[in-house]
Order: C-alpha cells, then sequence, then structure tokens
C-alpha cells in the first residue's frame, strides 16, 4: 500500500497525537500508547503494569464495567490492550462511522478508570490464572522471556518476571493503583494514533472535543535502564516439570535500538542468515546436518523487535534430546558465528534474507490494526510514526560487513545460557 501522509499535532495537556488517513476502505484504527511497561513497574510489584492493563478494562468515569466491550463489539469491532517491557498499548478497530465512540471510550479511561477494591480482587485472580495457564502448567512456560532475563541481567527493571509474581500481585493495593495511574497514566505520557478512514480535520475536533479536557500531569521522568555487559559467560539451570527435551537459550546484549538502529537492524537480518528458512546456518548444520537439536530460533528482541528500548536481547534457542551435551550445541553454534565473523554471508543469502524480512513487514503494515498500532510505538520509542514505513527499506540497505560486524559481538565469554531440564519423572 502507499504509504500514508502523516498528521501529528499535541493538545495543550501534552497528549501527542498521530493522524494515518487512508480511505480505501470504511474502517479506522484508535490506539493509545503509554510510556509505562515491565520495567517501569515498582521492586516489589512483578506483574503490576501487566495486572494494570487488566483494570483499564473494569469501566471508568462514565462506563460501567463491561460497558467498553459493549460499545465495541456492538459496533462490529475489535479490541484489546498488551503490556511490553517499555510501553502499554490499547487499540480498536471499527467501522469509521464509530471513530468518536472509540475515542470516547479511550478519553473516559484516560481521564479515570474505574479503580475499585472489588474489580482489583477480580483481576488479581485473572492474571493469576494467566500464569498458571501460560506458565506454570505448560512445558517451556515462560521460555526465554521470563527465564533468561534474570541470568542475562542484574537489575530489577531488566531482570524481573514481568507477569508476575504471585505474593507481589496478592500485595497490590487501591493506593497502588491510583499512584500508578496517576504517575504513569498522564496524557503527556501517552501517544494517540488514529488511522484508516477518517477526515482529518474533522477526527482533529473529535479529539480535542473528547481527550482535550483531560486534566494535565506531568510527564514522568523515565530512568535510564542501562547496565553494564557481562564481562564472562553466565550459566543457570531451570527445571520444568512438563518440559519432554531439554532446552537451552543463549542471551547477547544488543546495540541500542534507538540511538544505534542500523546496527540494531544488521543484528535483524544476522538472525535470519542464522535461522529463517531451512538454508540457513543453525538450520543446516544443527537440524540438517550433524544433527544437535530437534529445534533451534533466534531473533532480535525477546518479545520481537522495535518493542523495547536500551538494553534489549538478541537470543538463540534450541531443543535438543538428552543425550545431545549442551557444549556441543554452545561450539557448534560459535563456530557458526565465527565463521560469520570471518567472512560476511554471501550477495545470495543476504538477498534472500533482506527481500523475506520486506515481504514480511509489508504484509503486516498492509493490516489496519498493525499499522495503528506501529505508528503509536514508533512515535513513542523512536519519536517519529513515519520511520515504521522505513524499516523495510533500512533492512534492505544492511551490508554483508555490517552483519559480519553483528556477528563478532555475539562473543562466548559475554553471554548468558540458560539450560532447561526436564524434571525426573516429567512428561515425557
Amino acid at each position: 500500500m502507499a504509504e500514508p501522509v502523516l498528521h501529528r499535532l499535541t493538545l495543550d495537556n501534552g497528549l501527542r497525537v498521530v493522524l494515518a488517513p487512508d480511505r480505501s476502505a470504511p474502517v479506522v484504527g484508535v490506539s493509545v500508547h503509554y510510556d509505562v511497561g515491565f520495567r517501569s513497574e515498582p521492586e516489589g510489584r512483578t506483574g503490576f503494569a501487566h495486572l494494570f492493563e487488566h483494570l483499564m478494562f473494569q469501566g471508568s468515569e462514565s462506563l460501567e464495567k463491561l460497558a467498553h466491550f459493549r460499545h465495541v463489539q456492538g459496533s462490529g469491532g475489535s479490541f484489546n490492550g498488551s503490556t511490553h517491557p517499555d510501553y502499554t498499548d490499547y487499540f480498536e478497530v471499527l467501522p469509521s462511522a464509530a471513530l468518536e465512540r472509540a475515542l470516547f471510550l479511550e478519553a473516559d479511561r484516560m481521564r479515570a478508570p474505574k479503580l475499585t477494591a472489588e474489580n482489583l480482587a477480580n483481576q488479581i485472580d485473572v492474571v493469576k490464572e494467566e500464569i498458571r495457564l501460560n506458565v506454570l502448567n505448560r512445558p517451556y512456560g515462560g521460555f526465554p522471556w521470563i527465564l533468561l532475563p534474570p541470568v542475562l541481567y542484574d537489575t530489577f527493571p531488566n531482570a524481573h518476571n514481568g507477569y508476575g509474581d504471585f505474593t507481589d500481585l496478592e500485595r497490590a493495593s487501591l493506593e497502588d493503583c491510583a499512584a500508578f495511574f496517576d504517575t504513569y497514566y498522564a496524557p503527556a505520557n501517552a501517544v494517540l494514533t488514529v488511522a484508516g478512514d477518517i477526515e482529518v480535520d474533522r477526527a482533529r475536533e473529535l479529539i480535542e472535543k473528547h481527550f482535550g479536557d483531560v486534566p494535565a500531569r506531568p510527564r514522568p521522568e523515565r530512568p535510564s535502564f542501562a547496565e553494564p555487559r557481562p564481562t564472562t559467560e553466565i550459566r543457570e539451570t531451570h527445571v520444568d516439570p512438563h518440559a519432554p527435551l531439554p532446552a537451552l537459550a543463549v542471551g547477547y546484549r544488543m546495540p541500542d535500538p534507538v540511538g544505534e538502529i542500523d546496527a540494531y537492524l544488521a543484528h535483524l537480518v544476522l538472525a535470519s542468515v542464522l535461522v529463517d528458512g531451512d538454508g540457513s546456518r543453525l538450520q543446516q548444520r544443527l537440524v540438517h546436518g550433524e544433527p544437535l537439536v530437534t529445534d533451534i530460533n533466534a531473533g532480535a528482541g525477546l518479545f520481537g523487535p522495535f518493542e523495547a528500548r536500551d538494553p534489549d536481547t538478541f537470543s538463540i534457542t534450541a531443543m535438543h534430546t538428552p543425550d545431545v551435551g549442551v557444549d556441543r550445541i554452545l561450539g557448534a553454534v560459535d563456530e557458526e558465528l565465527e565463521s560469520l565473523a570471518a567472512q560476511p554471508p554471501t550477495s545470495d543469502e543476504l538477498a534472500r534474507v533482506t527481500a523475506r524480512w520486506s515481504a514480511m513487514l509489508h504484509a503486516e503494515h498492509d493490516r489496519l490494526v498493525n499499522r495503528t498500532l506501529g505508528f503509536g510505538s514508533f512515535e513513542l520509542l523512536y519519536g517519529d510514526a513515519a520511520l515504521m514505513h522505513q524499516v523495510a527499506d533500512r533492512i534492505a540497505a544492511v551490508t554483508a560487513d555490517e552483519v559480519s560486524h553483528a556477528a563478532k559481538g555475539l562473543r562466548p565469554d559475554s553471554r548468558a545460557v540458560l539450560l532447561v531440564e526436564p524434571a525426573q519423572g516429567g512428561t515425557q
């Protein structure tokens, strides 16, 4: 699709707005990104940012519980929210005639969500059940995004479990919720994105009408989460009672996703050279060649690319049979990285990988919900929503030498290795 002309403005209360008109279909997307995620939650309150995301759907100043659901679904729309390391987002996709409804809903809960003891207790139970379902009672639950960070990082913001510890969740109080809302859910700490079938001047009027009187509050200062890189290999073991096979995750620090974006993009291309498709380096050697593993993956960002500021993680994960030693797998990975560091990927390798990235990004951005969320997150993290449509070209411009340089930085003496071992008598 053609790249839309973006319109940006800031309301008097500090709310940043991105408008992305596209009249090709009578549908509109609305999202709000708040500059708060797992890394901002206070020590002793693991999982609080995610818990608060749930609370934002439990009614607001003018709406009773479940009214948000009813108004969106009654318009033929869909909605959701999600919590990330450095932001929390909320969105609706609806017929364009329902734009004002979506803006009212988001403005009303930005003004005052309904924080009650009943809602808090209920949502604590909901989050605990999510953790049981997605982490505690499934094979490889939390692998690697919960289990790897405490091996690679030392500080609480970077290392802790963003899903939450039951004890911490149960200790959450209404006072905690009110303080979190007052601090992080200020208009000046948010980006509103409206994309799709909109008339720009009319959208501005509706945004001013519904968001303009949301009380201004100071934008919180975002601390640096930087910490030194490891100076040696760090290993830890996690026993999984449900895992049928051993697994390992290797974590490395990456260049700053915002301040060193081209070096960051070279790591995305490197991950694809290593594992993307049967012809990739690690697939060829470790799955089809020797073979040492049953499955292998690599990626930039534990939640995917463009989801976090610095520091961010490059990871390689694999599953293997018990008779294959971990050091054999790590040795093979190191040899392939050393090979790429010494001899850059071929032009054919690079062309194949960058073509896949381009096709994937264009297909992803063809969906209105992805465009809406992408504009919002790029505006929040990078200060430039338009960068979303430049990423494919910048990936295509990554050179073989830049990929080789990225491989040089993934050193065995500066990494974390997480070993997942099945429990004795566990699932076979």
